[in-house]
């Protein structure tokens, strides 16, 4: 074993050449797994291994994050999903998949590898948006599941995609059409315009944050057919409700608004989701569901500016010291067995 618990057969680690040393990467299959390397003794003193899930237009290079949970006692992971970021191949489709269930099989995949090397510690996972759906889903069927199979211990959704933003009417008329559209033709591109909200993080364009603009696009990427079907069928689920056998922390911004280059509100509001109308699904998600409001938080809490970011880290942080240091399940996904509860929280910039 190495300091990081991975057998040096099990994967090949190597620099990672997007954000460079110390961090480094590994092929999971169709995924890439990216880790911060700790040392023997930070292993040793570790709270909880943490795998963060990127979202849709996405990938890892969120290297503040990692070094946020390291210096908390974590040890930082993310998978890069198939055909997306690190794990996009020549001739794929970015990010496209038919069922959602294909790149949860790449979240199973890390969180069996984290589970083997550190079978001593619980894991918490940390999902973006169409991730954070994606991860939800997962860590419901694996909510029975032991040993390395086990769903999480602990769940942080940021900012999850669990409904289209519109109105009822419009969504309820165009499931429907899209089944159809889907099972025919599902390549076709029903909706590609620009990312105003990527443009606005891009460091060169005034924002905070570098990325590379060939897994980030600014132009933004196309949605088609057979994925937007595969959300919708999954936000289905979680509207039927969900049975999440580990607490949830659910973090959404207060407010959202639209995506365009001439919104002034770009830089502290959701404008790829509505906050309120997917906060309103998070009692769906299980038993122990904790709600997060940031004020001045963009789509990415994360990536938000000083103020709402750090209440983020910090809100999050809290809650993870909080619920795995009180957890008799760690390290079964078996949760806390505590009855159905949902508080809500909100935190100023």
């Amino acid at each position: 074993m190495t300091a990081n618990g991975v057998g040096a057969d099990a994967l090949a680690w190597r620099t990672d050449d997007l954000l460079g040393a110390p961090f480094e990467r590994a092929s999971l299959g169709p995924a890439t797994l990216v880790r911060l390397p700790s040392s023997p003794a930070e292993v040793a003193a570790a709270r909880a291994v943490v795998l963060h899930v990127h979202g849709y237009n996405d990938y890892f290079f969120q290297a503040h994050l990692a070094r946020e949970l390291a210096a908390a006692g974590y040890l930082f992971h993310a998978v890069d999903l198939r055909a997306a970021g690190r794990s996009l191949r020549p001739g794929e489709l970015p990010h496209y998949v038919t069922d959602l269930r294909e790149q949860a099989t790449d979240i199973a995949a890390a969180a069996a590898v984290l589970r083997t090397a550190f079978p001593h510690l619980p894991l918490v996972v940390h999902a973006h948006s169409t991730g954070g759906l994606t991860a939800s889903l997962w860590a419901h069927a694996h909510r029975h599941a032991t040993g390395t199979a086990a769903g999480p211990d602990a769940l942080v959704l940021n900012s999850p995609f669990l409904d289209l933003p519109g109105s009822a009417l419009a969504r309820a008329v165009g499931t429907p059409v899209l089944d159809r559209l889907a099972l025919v033709r599902p390549q076709t591109t029903l909706s590609h315009g620009p990312s105003w909200y990527a443009t606005a993080l891009l460091r060169a364009n005034g924002g905070a944050w570098d990325f590379d603009t060939a897994l980030k696009r600014p132009q933004g990427v196309p949605a088609r057919a057979g994925w937007l079907r595969a959300v919708r069928r999954a936000q289905a689920r979680v509207a039927s409700g969900l049975a999440i056998g580990c607490p949830v922390l659910f973090a959404a911004s207060t407010a959202s608004s639209h995506d365009g280059p001439d919104n002034p509100l770009v830089g502290s509001t959701d404008t790829v989701l509505d906050a309120d109308q997917i906060t309103a699904l998070a009692p769906r998600l299980g038993r122990d569901v904790t709600v997060l409001r940031i004020a001045g938080g963009v789509h990415d809490l994360s990536l938000s500016a000083d103020g709402p970011r750090r209440a983020y880290l910090d809100g999050m942080l809290d809650w993870l010291a909080a619920h795995l240091s009180a957890h008799p399940g760690a390290g079964t996904g078996a949760g806390t067995g505590a009855g159905s509860r949902t508080a809500t929280e909100e935190r100023p910039a």
